[in-house]
């Protein structure tokens, strides 16, 4: 059953819109602008897995290892998915997980911030503190790692390129898809 078929059937008029893609897309900082817009609350789902931990994401990685902070992840984005009226900006392998794709499916919306590998590496670069490029060339790790993922995200609800454009103009193609007028 499609994705919106499953909402419509369970009422659920006010589900979360859930933007997933790789590190660097410009989920955290076009789902801000894209919650104001639509008067919807913001979560970032990495700041929320942070709290509850009570430790920072590089942290995790280093003591526990991925796995755990996947499992963790998956567990946050299952409560926030409850949650309703929202935009989420997950991690990037957060939609990796076939659980996690389908709690999305059945009680949000995705949409995947695609961006090319130039863009990602640029804006990637601003910050040092992403496990998964650590100690690596940000250009082949990324390339990795969009080769891994971008099949996965492809089963998005929507797709919106982020690359290249002003975050606003980001806002503005993901309004349109999602087929609201006046936001």
């Amino acid at each position: 059953m499609p994705a919106e078929a499953a909402r419509q059937e369970d009422g659920d008029r006010s589900h979360p819109l859930v933007l997933v893609g790789l590190m660097g897309a410009g989920k955290s900082t076009v789902g801000r602008r894209l919650a104001h817009r639509l008067n919807r609350r913001f979560v970032d789902a990495d700041d929320e897995i942070e709290r509850a931990a009570d430790m920072t994401i590089p942290e995790i990685f280093e003591k526990f290892g991925e796995a755990h902070f996947r499992d963790g992840e998956r567990r946050v984005l299952a409560r926030l998915m409850k949650e309703g009226d929202m935009v989420i900006a997950t991690g990037g392998g957060a939609f990796m997980n076939a659980e996690t794709r389908s709690l999305i499916r059945r009680h949000g919306e995705s949409i995947w911030l695609k961006a090319d590998l130039d863009t990602l590496v640029r804006r990637c670069a601003k910050r040092t503190d992403r496990p998964l490029l650590m100690g690596r060339d940000p250009g082949e790790a990324l390339g990795e790692l969009m080769a891994e993922r971008y099949p996965i995200y492809a089963e998005a609800d929507h797709t919106v390129e982020s690359g290249g454009d002003t975050h606003d103009q980001v806002v503005d193609r993901i309004i349109s898809v999602l087929g609201i007028e006046d936001a």
